[in-house]
């Protein structure tokens, strides 16, 4: 059997510069080629300085920017000192975070472990969030394995990903008249984007190959640029393949079951394959979410074909394998039938894997009656040496869920441990925030580890000072909802009433709430609907008025997800409440920025224990906006008392209708009580300039905590340090 494509190991020559640059801007193309400008300080900014109303419109993508302007504004900004300043600026720091020598030998992890730095870790994962014009993320996991590549980058973690090559994106999401979700594809434009095709020798377009459903599957890669690090994303929309197997790639998360199976197998078995064929060799193996768990199976069949037995095989893949799980329920786990198994990619394993029986073992979970399926979370466990949940809550919920794999041990002696979240620091915080603890952090604070101690100083940044830097971050993302009203309501919006919803209505002065997530039941994004009449007071409080923004997919096969969806999208509509209340269509990368950085307070109200971590109050705090949340994911252990506000759990016996009832009672009251009042708090009564010290106060230490704590460089040195690293070395 043929595993993979002729050897080849060169990486792509990138695509040729567009021929209206003049050679002195030339960078400009290398910058944009790879994402590691999305945070590199200088180059937003001097992207945006090449023609701000097309930044705006390409919606911050650099590559689409330079492929549109035109020759005589080349030779403008070619002429144009202060331009060039800040183009050698920009270039200069580029070169800082992808240079060699000792640039890279002063990263954290050559510092620490040189010794480990020449074989990679491979990171799986099914979706990636790194830039709006590459749309093959879903949410959260996908911005988590995205600033863990980021991350990964700036320490000097030698890592790289693996992925799919979503060619038609997640979906372009519209709501109709009566707000219910319409679903369209969300077409890459790989010409727009920083992606390189790689081919096989002799110019063929495929790397790797496997059987399945009786057919030779075809498997292309492209490759992103992401600093130090590189992501292969795999694709089987070639002519090669048979019409029903190019669409497997298509898009994230489509289809049935089969559908499913073949694309995890395709990210799997693919995945090793290529990685072969491209000449890389890892040392360790990192599976981010279940998806990923055929790449460990594929991994024992290609020690089995070079001799080694079926349980040294498992013994060696374990050794050098790191599974995280992200799923607190166990209903949420991937589960294929045997016989889905033995149709759709049997032969991918079974051409020189005698052993069938002992492979659909790896996936059996012993409360499964039957005895009949493939439990791809189980069989990622049982071939993992080191499994994670991704916050301490969430480690606690998994090894209850998971204890039948170990009989012989008690839930809490379960070998599953946790690594906390983080988010890309660089990524999510604004430039004003940033610039701002400039003066008052230790220089080097934004490319350094830190710890609490440095980031105490954040507690000295002047109230006034920060409360002008918030100000101006929700005008900017007022002017972003205007922005994005103007761009869908001559298309989508047959109603002017769309206008109102979209937030086109809203003022900077009252308190804004920002809420923005899945819509996914669990998330109870229309908890804060259950009293109406307390809600309307609340909102339209002339004294002190109240705003509410939502955002978010639902699953496009969600129902109930698209219910609640559209029971928020109703009251954008209701004329009571004055405009106060918007929904921020299509939500993406871009339009997280503009939310987490402008409003006020960050919303969260999660049933306990069904979040995980979720990360986008991190992101939140690091922009200076507080949390209210419920006691779930990370919120459980990074809720300090004075850096946000939290739901106390209901009772343990209470029923899910008990348990609405009192988390909505508890939420309404801390509004009431606290939140508000803390915020109109200002020394000079009607005066709206007036910083709020108090309130002020709070954010501060939401900007400290999340700082010290909850960043991506604080995780993937967890995963290094306490994963990797013990990976790479094959200890037991």
């Amino acid at each position: 059997m043929r595993d993979v494509g002729p050897n080849n190991k060169t990486m792509g020559a990138g695509k040729p510069r567009p021929a209206g640059i003049p050679d002195r801007l030339g960078g400009l193309w290398e910058l944009a080629s790879d994402l590691s400008w999305t945070w590199n300080p200088a180059a937003p900014a001097l992207f945006g300085a090449i023609d701000p109303p097309l930044w705006r419109r390409t919606r911050h993508n650099p590559v689409a920017l330079l492929r549109a302007v035109g020759e005589t504004r080349w030779r403008e900004l070619a002429a144009d000192d202060g331009f060039l300043r800040r183009y050698d600026a920009a270039c200069d720091a580029r070169d800082r975070v992808l240079g060699g020598g000792e640039s890279a030998a002063s990263t954290w992890f050559a510092r620490s472990y040189a010794e480990f730095a020449e074989r990679p870790v491979a990171y799986f994962c099914a979706e990636f969030a790194l830039h709006e014009s590459i749309p093959i993320y879903s949410g959260g996991l996908g911005v988590l394995a995205g600033d863990h590549l980021k991350a990964a980058s700036e320490l000097g973690v030698p890592l790289v990903g693996v992925g799919l090559m979503y060619a038609h994106g997640y979906f372009d999401q519209t709501l109709g008249p009566d707000g219910w979700q319409e679903d369209a594809d969300d077409p890459l434009d790989p010409d727009l984007t920083p992606l390189e095709r790689l081919q096989g020798a002799d110019g063929i377009p495929w790397l790797a190959s496997l059987q399945g459903g009786g057919r030779r599957i075809h498997i292309g890669a492209w490759r992103l640029r992401v600093g130090r690090v590189s992501l292969y994303l795999l694709d089987t929309d070639l002519e090669e393949n048979d019409p029903a197997d190019r669409g497997l790639s298509h898009q994230l998360y489509a289809g049935g079951a089969d559908h499913r199976l073949r694309q995890e197998a395709i990210l799997g078995v693919g995945g090793v394959r290529v990685l072969a064929a491209l000449g890389i060799d890892p040392g360790a193996w990192h599976a981010n979410e279940g998806h990923a768990a055929f790449m460990m199976v594929e991994r024992v069949r290609r020690l089995m074909r070079d001799g080694r037995s079926f349980t040294d095989a498992v013994s060696r893949v374990r050794a050098s394998t790191v599974f995280t799980t992200h799923t607190p329920v166990s209903a949420g786990h991937d589960v294929f039938s045997h016989a889905q198994m033995r149709e759709w990619i049997g032969e991918t394993f079974w051409e020189e894997f005698p052993h069938r029986e002992e492979l659909l073992g790896l996936g059996l979970h012993p409360d499964d009656e039957a005895q009949d399926r493939f439990h791809m979370t189980a069989a990622a466990i049982r071939l993992s040496r080191r499994v994670n949940g991704v916050s301490a809550r969430h480690g606690r919920v998994s090894r209850e869920i998971w204890h039948g794999l170990w009989e012989d041990r008690a839930a809490g002696e379960v070998p599953i441990r946790h690594v906390t979240n983080g988010v890309h620091l660089a990524t999510w915080m604004s430039d004003g925030v940033a610039g701002l603890l400039d003066e008052w952090l230790p220089a080097g604070w934004r490319c350094g580890p830190g710890d609490e101690a440095m980031w105490r100083a954040a507690r000295d940044v002047p109230a006034e000072a920060l409360w002008r830097v918030r100000r101006r971050l929700k005008l900017r993302l007022l002017e972003l909802m205007r922005d994005e009203a103007r761009r869908r309501w001559p298309d989508h919006w047959p109603e002017s009433a769309h206008l109102a919803g979209a937030g086109t209505l809203m003022s900077p002065e009252p308190l804004t709430i920002g809420f923005a997530r899945r819509f996914a039941t669990y998330k109870r994004a229309d908890l804060i609907f259950r009293d109406r009449d307390r809600l309307l007071a609340l909102l339209s409080d002339p004294a002190r008025p109240v705003q509410l923004i939502f955002a978010g997919k639902a699953h496009p096969r969600d129902d109930d997800g698209k219910r609640v969806l559209q029971r928020v999208y109703e009251h954008t509509r209701d004329p009571e409440f004055e405009g106060r209340v918007a929904f921020l269509e299509n939500y993406g990368l871009h339009t997280a920025h503009g939310l987490v950085e402008g409003v006020d307070l960050w919303l969260n109200l999660p049933r306990v224990p069904l979040e995980a971590s979720g990360t986008s109050g991190m992101k939140a705090a690091l922009n200076g906006v507080p949390q209210l949340a419920t006691a779930d994911g990370w919120w459980e252990e990074g809720f300090e008392g004075d850096n946000g506000w939290i739901i106390p759990p209901a009772p343990a016996t209470a029923s899910e209708a008990e348990v609405d009832e009192h988390d909505a009672e508890h939420l309404f009251r801390l509004l009431e009580e606290e939140v508000i009042p803390l915020y109109y708090d200002r020394p000079g009564a009607g005066c709206g300039d007036d910083a709020p010290a108090g309130w002020l106060a709070q954010a501060r230490r939401a900007i400290e905590v999340a700082g010290a704590r909850f960043t991506a460089s604080r995780m993937v040195r967890d995963y290094a340090r306490d994963y990797y690293v013990p990976s790479l070395r094959g200890d037991d």
